[in-house]
């Protein structure tokens, strides 16, 4: 028996068009299930259809996550995509805002909290109520390093990565003991997007490095295994972890 094989297993990741979350989808089709690649734009499709032509099941969906209305129409339209049954949910959807604390908007506060936590929540609770009836189900949150520290000039992303970790913990409470695994990863720094301030940052990038024991920041290829473990029967008696995916930042 492989514990890691996923063949037959059906999975919906958010913020999958690109960096980390492409990355944790890629390692669910490389691993054999069928993959809705959800985004907030036609993006999705576009992504969905590239890994179709190299030969996996994926699909595509288009909703805004910040739009409660959307984001339950996306929910309904990836669970027909996969004959209305899921094995596997990963929030990977995340967005960012830098100020500092005295002069970060209530605006600026809002969204990033209605996408990186709000968001999370219903997504969770849609999930968990299809796996509930099946007896079965991988929830994989993705948390932060700003779980645990507070970082500079992200308040809002680190009270919102603050609060997915124990969320993470309060569903794994309740929906464990009904065969349902809900778990969070914690990327370290990451080359994507979302850090391109910190990378072009040539003093702050140094610094970090650093501090990493790998000496490198990590990428989108290196969220593949945890997320196959995390989705797997090899991770059937692990609920309710936050586990750092960091090249060893945070132990340093």
């Amino acid at each position: 028996m492989n514990l890691f094989d996923l063949t037959g297993k059906k999975a919906i990741v958010t913020g999958s068009t690109r960096g980390l979350g492409k990355g944790m989808a890629e390692g669910l089709l490389e691993a054999g299930a069928e993959v809705v690649i959800m985004g907030t734009s036609a993006k999705a499709l576009e992504v969905a259809a590239e890994y179709t032509a190299q030969g996996y099941v994926c699909h595509g969906v288009a909703c805004n996550l910040g739009d409660r209305e959307d984001l339950k129409k996306g929910f309904a339209d990836a669970m027909a995509l996969l004959g209305d049954h899921l094995d596997i949910f990963v929030n990977a959807a995340g967005i960012q805002r830098r100020n500092f604390c005295e002069d970060f908007t209530l605006e600026d506060w809002d969204a990033v909290i209605d996408v990186n936590l709000n968001a999370v929540f219903m997504l969770c609770q849609l999930a968990g109520r299809e796996m509930i009836k099946n007896g079965y189900g991988k929830i994989i949150n993705v948390a932060s390093m700003l779980s645990f520290f507070g970082g500079f000039t992200v308040p809002a992303y680190a009270a919102s990565k603050g609060a997915v970790a124990q969320l993470t913990k309060a569903l794994s409470n309740e929906w464990a003991s009904k065969g349902i695994n809900v778990n969070a990863v914690a990327p370290g720094y990451m080359a994507t997007d979302m850090n391109t301030a910190l990378l072009a940052d040539e003093g702050r990038n140094t610094e970090i490095t650093g501090r990493i024991p790998a000496k490198r920041w990590g990428t989108g290829d290196d969220m593949k295994g945890i997320t196959v473990f995390l989705s797997s029967a090899g991770s059937d008696y692990l609920s309710g972890a936050v586990i750092p995916v960091d090249g060893g930042y945070l132990s340093k």
